[in-house]
């Protein structure tokens, strides 16, 4: 009961605060929509430049192609010789396609036309995407050519993608953003937590209260908790029903895994917030993790592209292990059968950082 007084102090703290109620509940659905607009790796509107020096049909057959992509859009369309290199340096066009007769070893002219792929590549990802879907165009239009004239490959390829066959990048980061945000809002309130009893002088009255450490510990602890999965369903309720993403897995097991999470990012933010002296301090610490684990958690790249020796900040880093899970649940729709190895290692991070946070905060309380 003396608990439940604590956390309601607390709640009442932060729902005075009338902006910081619009951040935490309105602000999370404006980030996660904003962001699944923004990160992407989907290509879309390219701009594209096209020197077509061919004379047959087949060259301007395959341009019409292209224009109708929406994939693509053509900003230069000739039929003379340019400086193919100056369109890419003006920044107006990212990728050049080039058409010229090809010629036999009797100096006839074939009828498939030589193509040139002249690609911008400071976006290397958007380049070899382009380039792939550029090679994709001109090899189905050659091979459905063959076949009208009763000629084909005796052999072809078919790639089944599974999980999602669309290839939506969103369905991708969606997941990933949900725990993101759900790292900021509990991260950063709880960071400041502490901090904020030592600015406004009223730690003393805390530590005076009939509260033992370790429930005053969970009083600071469990407000910012509640937020944090109340943000988590609203987060999911707008990657759901506003992206269409599918959610194929088991709410439960979605829980599990961010109750564990929790205990390990509110021990973190605790922890700073023990050994910050202003909630400047605090705020700072707060930011510069939540790079480090933004960045080491596979949300923008895999992790398996961080250097090794690199690899034990990402190994030890709990939002990884929470945004693999979500993600294995969401489009997979995996058991704990399938994750329990990470759902593992992510209660060992959360044990060690209590541990560790809890001893300093006794501490902390005992100065």
């Amino acid at each position: 009961m003396k608990l439940f007084y604590l956390v309601k102090k607390e709640l009442i703290e932060i729902v005075r605060q009338k902006e910081l109620l619009v951040l935490m509940f309105i602000g999370p659905v404006i980030q996660i929509i904003i962001l699944g607009y923004v990160i992407s790796t989907d290509i879309r509107h390219v701009p594209v430049g096209i020197v077509n020096l061919a004379k047959g049909q087949v060259a301007g057959q395959i341009i019409q192609r292209v224009r109708q992509t929406p994939l693509f859009h053509v900003h230069v369309l000739s039929d003379r010789s340019e400086d193919y290199l100056y369109l890419l340096k003006k920044g107006e066009v990212k990728t050049v396609l080039i058409f010229r007769d090809a010629l036999d070893e009797k100096r006839s002219v074939l009828k498939y036309p030589e193509v040139q792929i002249l690609m911008d590549g400071m976006d290397s990802n958007t380049s070899m995407i382009a380039a792939g879907y550029f090679n994709g165009i001109i090899k189905n239009y050659i091979l459905n050519d063959m076949e009208k004239l009763g000629q084909g490959l005796p052999l072809g390829g078919q790639a089944v993608f599974r999980f999602n066959p669309q290839l939506r990048s969103i369905n991708y980061m969606g997941p990933g953003i949900v725990g993101f945000l759900l790292t900021i809002i509990t991260m950063f309130l709880t960071s400041a937590s502490m901090v904020r009893e030592k600015e406004q002088q009223t730690l003393d009255t805390l530590l005076i209260s009939p509260l033992s450490t370790l429930e005053i510990y969970i009083g600071k602890a469990l407000p910012a908790a509640l937020i944090g999965l109340a943000d988590m369903v609203i987060g999911l309720v707008v990657v759901v029903l506003w992206f269409g993403i599918p959610f194929r897995g088991n709410l439960f097991y979605l829980f599990l895994a961010s109750l564990v999470y929790l205990a390990a990012i509110l021990s973190y933010a605790l922890l700073i917030s023990v050994l910050s002296a202003t909630t400047q301090q605090a705020m700072f610490f707060a930011w510069f993790s939540l790079m480090i684990f933004l960045l080491m958690s596979g949300f923008f790249t895999p992790v398996d592209n961080i250097p090794p020796l690199l690899r034990v900040l990402a190994d030890i880093n709990p939002l990884r292990y929470l945004i693999q899970i979500i993600r294995e649940i969401f489009l997979k729709g995996n058991g704990i059968e399938f994750f329990w190895k990470d759902l593992l290692k992510l209660s060992a991070i959360a044990l060690t950082l209590l541990s560790v946070s809890l001893l300093n905060f006794k501490r902390f309380i005992s100065k």
